[in-house]
């Protein structure tokens, strides 16, 4: 999938990043989940990023909370499940099809998916997670809360229809939202 023929895809070194309240970009957000998927990174021996196209912002313990439901067969589980740190990151009006149906359908075990798609690694601002540079929006999260489906407690038709295997649900704490220009 390598393709560095698209100039002025990959940020300057520096990238401006601008404070804004975590919820300003809901609908961007809610739209991006449900039309194509966001990336969602963690790091572990190496960055990588997966897309989820589940999940969203709730407010918890009197705090924004990043909810991120990830399958237990995901290369990202273990990885999250021992770091607890997450970025979500949001193309927010940039074309990145390509990149997140790649990062989406192929696993981290196999792929470096960042260095495949040509999308770069920025350092997060207050967790020890890149963000993808080539996004506008950035969550920045750390895991307070984790739970596993207990399927015994799930409606049988969503059962039957989407679970070959169940999610845990991390709830990250955002710590830092942005947008950024590259």
């Amino acid at each position: 999938m390598t393709d560095h023929s698209q100039p002025n895809r990959k940020p300057r070194k520096e990238i401006s990043r601008k404070d804004v309240p975590y919820d300003q970009y809901m609908k961007d957000v809610n739209h991006s989940l449900t039309h194509g998927g966001i990336f969602l990174t963690t790091k572990g021996e190496k960055a990588n990023s997966m897309v989820i196209g589940w999940g969203g912002i709730v407010y918890f313990w009197n705090a924004p909370v990043f909810l991120a439901p990830v399958r237990a067969s995901r290369y990202t589980h273990p990885v999250l499940d021992s770091t607890g740190f997450f970025t979500v990151s949001i193309p927010l009006g940039r074309d990145l099809r390509k990149e997140i149906a790649f990062c989406g359908s192929k696993s981290g075990r196999d792929y470096d998916k960042l260095k495949e798609c040509g999308l770069t690694p920025v350092p997060g601002k207050t967790v020890p997670v890149p963000i993808i540079g080539e996004c506008g929006l950035h969550y920045e999260c750390k895991v307070v809360y984790k739970q596993t489906m207990d399927p015994a407690l799930l409606d049988p038709e969503i059962n039957e229809k989407w679970y070959p295997d169940y999610h845990t649900m991390f709830y990250g704490e955002i710590l830092a939202c942005y947008t950024t220009e590259v």
